[in-house]
């Protein structure tokens, strides 16, 4: 059960004045003038973006809109998609020709996110859901740009230096929730901390999946006996074994969630799973008192 919280920081409450629906035009006009040839920096990590899909073909442009306007043009797009009945396929062939696409049966979302992890050339990983996007065409680089610590250049390092002292483990911002249409709807309902912890996700998901980008190499394969929250326990997983003073918060919405995911179909049964997640890494007792607490709050106020 997540923690919710009504204190915004002004990132997030200043969305609804400043959000604007994509211009189409401009996304294709940002896409003509910076190539990727001319955008890649020797110092910039490889982002890998993958993006899952199974029959998006009504939700999926705004998707791939966002990556053609992104002035970083560093990173690989994955789209791992279950062997689509629509024109899924046919649409991302269209838009993103450089998507590199791999489309048969799988065994469901999380089985398809493992399959995209193990493709993956980046290193960083970023999971951008079909009909979710990128917030503006500078959020690719404020990941990139937080992914050097203290901006050191690690073609001038040592070469015997670990590679944990020269980049970030996870970076994250804010997310808006946002409907069809691509009109903001509201902010999301966790705030994500100033720093971030193993700790920080015992009150719930407090950074959205998608606004959170990690190092491949620190990042296992979903587990699947978890059908709707495994995102949630890999980000635990993730988080286990990242330092946490390697761990940025860009200050920033990077992310437009599309309200219509598997888990809030399944809403009750995610948060079945979520509880489950919680009891097997922050103990049975803790958990339970945390969730008791809650109850007391929400039925007081």
């Amino acid at each position: 059960m997540d923690n919710i919280d009504n204190n915004k920081p002004d990132t997030i409450n200043k969305v609804q004045d400043s959000y604007m629906v994509p211009d189409t035009n401009k996304v294709q006009d940002a896409d003509k003038v910076m190539s990727r040839d001319s955008c890649l920096s020797d110092s910039a990590p490889l982002i890998s973006v993958i993006t899952i899909t199974y029959n998006a073909a009504s939700v999926i442009r705004p998707t791939l809109q966002s990556l053609n306007s992104q002035t970083f043009r560093n990173f690989e797009h994955l789209v791992i998609d279950g062997a689509s009945k629509d024109d899924t396929v046919s649409i991302v062939r269209g838009m993103c020709p450089d998507s590199i696409i791999r489309s048969e049966p799988d065994r469901g979302l999380y089985d398809a996110m493992n399959k995209g992890l193990r493709a993956a050339k980046g290193k960083y990983l970023l999971f951008l859901n079909a009909g979710d996007a990128l917030h503006t065409p500078d959020t690719l680089r404020h990941y990139a740009d937080a992914a050097r610590l203290n901006g050191k250049n690690p073609l001038n390092a040592d070469e015997n230096a670990d590679s944990r002292q020269l980049y970030a483990d996870i970076i994250y911002g804010d997310t808006i929730v946002v409907d069809s249409g691509r009109n903001f709807v509201k902010p999301r309902h966790l705030s994500v901390p100033e720093r971030l912890t193993f700790r920080s996700f015992a009150n719930g998901m407090l950074v959205c999946h998608q606004a959170f980008m990690v190092r491949r190499d620190l990042a296992p394969e979903y587990d699947l006996q978890y059908r709707f929250s495994a995102d949630y326990e890999w980000t635990l997983s993730c988080l286990k074994a990242a330092d946490p003073d390697h761990n940025v918060n860009l200050h920033t919405v990077t992310i437009d969630y599309l309200s219509d995911g598997m888990t809030d179909k399944n809403h009750s049964a995610s948060l079945k799973e979520r509880y489950r997640i919680m009891c097997r890494y922050y103990g049975t007792i803790p958990t339970l008192l945390r969730h008791i607490r809650f109850l007391l709050r929400h039925f007081r106020f």
